[in-house]
């Protein structure tokens, strides 16, 4: 198949966008496909063969190239913009959608702002280009980590009290420390705080409200950290996430080396029932399609807590869904064709 892989773009996660790009490129080269990695955001200004955008995806090149390395810190996306070889603010660079529309299919492999709120996803709907992931209402309603904890207290799915606050809000609600402060629109962690008192509180806002207007203050449950990926609508194996210093965060999530990763995790098999059913509900309780990963809490009495729902999963070396396909007899060149497949009969379904 003639496969445009879209990463990169202008979001705080450009890096991890473009870490599993890379990965997932290589794997479908690797697996016979013709695919082609492209930055959402500078585009392509290469020359046409024969004059079209077909011949594109017969190139014999490595597109990966340098790409796909995550710093330790957060990309400057000013910089990112300066990079425009057109000069022109327009979201997608030039020719991404016309190389969009030329393939056979498109793996999101985009995250944060813009790849995760669903309006690409709308976009992509418009112009009958089939993707990867799940589509804009549950991509929107999923990224909005106030809404979903919404509808996850609607379905009865446990999850961390807390409280939405936008910039400059008169904040009538307390949450007792320490408490989590976290960007309502985020991922990755980015933007995410432990408060432990007043002063710590002060700066966590100040840096969560740097990526968004609103934020998530929400309790802190002190526990051990699991993960639950959802393939059309079936868990997968329940990973723990231990990281070696510090709670999870941008930096833990993505050098080699700062977590222990187990999966299967070591908890009882009614807690791994638990987990995956919860898991199982939320994807439900989201409208997901597709695939996607849930993220969850246990306390030291064994309760659990629904974190958040992440619609595009990373893809990188380090990441959380392919260690659980693994534990499944699943490579990772076979789930990234497994996410194809389940993309490519979603948009039948829509077409019929």
């Amino acid at each position: 198949m003639k496969i445009v892989v879209l990463a990169g773009g202008i979001s705080t996660e450009r890096d991890v966008s473009l870490s599993s790009g890379t990965m997932i490129y290589r794997a479908l080269k690797e697996r016979g496909h013709q695919a082609v990695l492209l930055d959402v955001y500078l585009g392509y200004e290469g020359e046409l063969r024969d004059g079209n955008f077909s011949g594109i995806f017969e190139e014999e090149k490595d597109w990966a190239g340098e790409l796909g390395i995550i710093t330790e810190e957060n990309p400057d996306i000013s910089q990112i913009k300066a990079m425009r070889p057109d000069g022109d603010k327009n979201f997608f660079g030039p020719n991404v959608i016309k190389l969009c529309q030329t393939a056979d299919a498109v793996f999101m492999a985009l995250h944060g702002e813009n790849g995760e709120n669903g309006k690409i996803q709308a976009c992509f709907d418009l112009l009958g280009i089939t993707y990867t992931g799940t589509d804009y209402v549950s991509s929107a309603l999923a990224m909005d980590k106030g809404i979903a904890k919404e509808l996850f207290a609607y379905h009865h799915i446990p999850a961390p009290s807390g409280i939405r606050l936008k910039k400059g809000q008169m904040q009538e609600e307390s949450v007792p420390f320490p408490c989590i402060v976290k960007a309502c629109c985020g991922g990755s962690s980015v933007g995410v705080g432990i408060a432990m008192d007043e002063s710590g509180y002060s700066s966590a806002l100040a840096e969560a409200f740097k990526y968004d207007d609103e934020v998530i203050v929400e309790q802190y449950i002190d526990g051990r950290e699991f993960s639950v990926g959802v393939m059309d609508g079936k868990a997968l194996p329940v990973i723990e996430i231990a990281p070696l210093k510090g709670f999870y965060d941008y930096k833990n999530k993505y050098q080699p080396g700062s977590t222990i990763e187990t999966c299967p995790a070591h908890i009882s098999p009614e807690k791994t029932r638990e987990l995956q059913m919860y898991a199982e509900k939320a994807f439900a309780a989201l409208r997901l399609k597709n695939y996607a990963r849930m993220d969850f809490m246990m306390n030291r009495e064994g309760e659990v807590f629904c974190l958040e729902a992440n619609t595009l999963p990373g893809m990188t070396p380090t990441s959380l869904l392919p260690q659980e396909a693994a534990a499944v007899g699943m490579s990772f060149g076979k789930l990234c064709e497994e996410i194809l497949d389940a993309a490519l009969r979603k948009h039948k379904s829509k077409a019929d």
